[in-house]
């Protein structure tokens, strides 16, 4: 089991804006705006959900876990399945892991939670190049 901190859920933000979208305030078109690089990611490293799409109803929602930290260096800013997170989790001392819901029918996308791993412990002292 991963011991996730500092968790922040999305849901209320999510709740409205699909009460937007729901009452035409806001069009689908712009709440389903999920880039080419975040639908690959959701084929490839997403896992499926047990919610349909929200908007279209067609297929079940894929989460996708973004992860960002310092110490992550060229790692950063890409995809994770959950089998990796749980292997960073023992490696890493800190960092963040955004989940991102994905329908691949009609492109909704919305962050649903973000939540800190890693060991905890601080990480050792860094070295320069000239040391």
């Amino acid at each position: 089991m991963i011991n996730q901190r500092q968790v922040v859920d999305f849901a209320l933000q999510r709740r409205a804006l699909l009460a937007e979208v729901r009452s035409g305030r806001v069009g689908s078109y712009e709440a389903c705006d999920a880039s080419p690089y975040l639908l690959r990611a959701a084929k490839f490293h997403g896992r499926d959900g047990d919610q349909p799409c929200p908007i279209c109803r067609q297929e079940p929602l894929t989460l996708v876990s973004w992860v960002y930290g310092d110490e992550l260096k060229h790692v950063a800013g890409s995809a994770r399945t959950p089998e990796e997170l749980a292997r960073m989790a023992g490696s890493f001392a800190e960092f963040t892991v955004y989940d991102v819901e994905v329908c691949r029918a009609c492109h909704w996308n919305h962050l649903v939670r973000s939540y800190v791993l890693g060991t905890g412990e601080p990480a050792g002292p860094r070295r320069t190049a000239g040391r």
